[in-house]
């Protein structure tokens, strides 16, 4: 006669919504000395940005030291390493 053996039917673990995926990855980060944080930047798709660039480039070309000040641009891009 056979002996039926009880199965051990795993649960399977529902999975984790993308709340929980976060708060288990930023305390993950948080364990190893790390903290969040938000940082702001302009929007530089913003056309009053564009404007705003394009106002004080015009101004910095206008410049009686603009060359200097390019050559000075151009130098410090040629130490940046790559």
């Amino acid at each position: 006669m056979a002996t039926s053996r009880p199965r051990n039917k795993a649960r399977k673990a529902r999975p984790l919504t993308s709340r929980e995926k976060v708060r288990n990855h930023r305390a993950r980060l948080r364990a190893e000395g790390l903290r969040a944080v938000t940082l702001w930047v302009p929007d530089m798709r913003s056309p009053s940005f564009v404007a705003e660039a394009r106002r004080q480039c015009l101004l910095a070309n206008a410049s009686p030291h603009a060359a200097e000040d390019q050559a000075w641009a151009d130098a410090m891009i040629a130490e940046t390493p790559a």
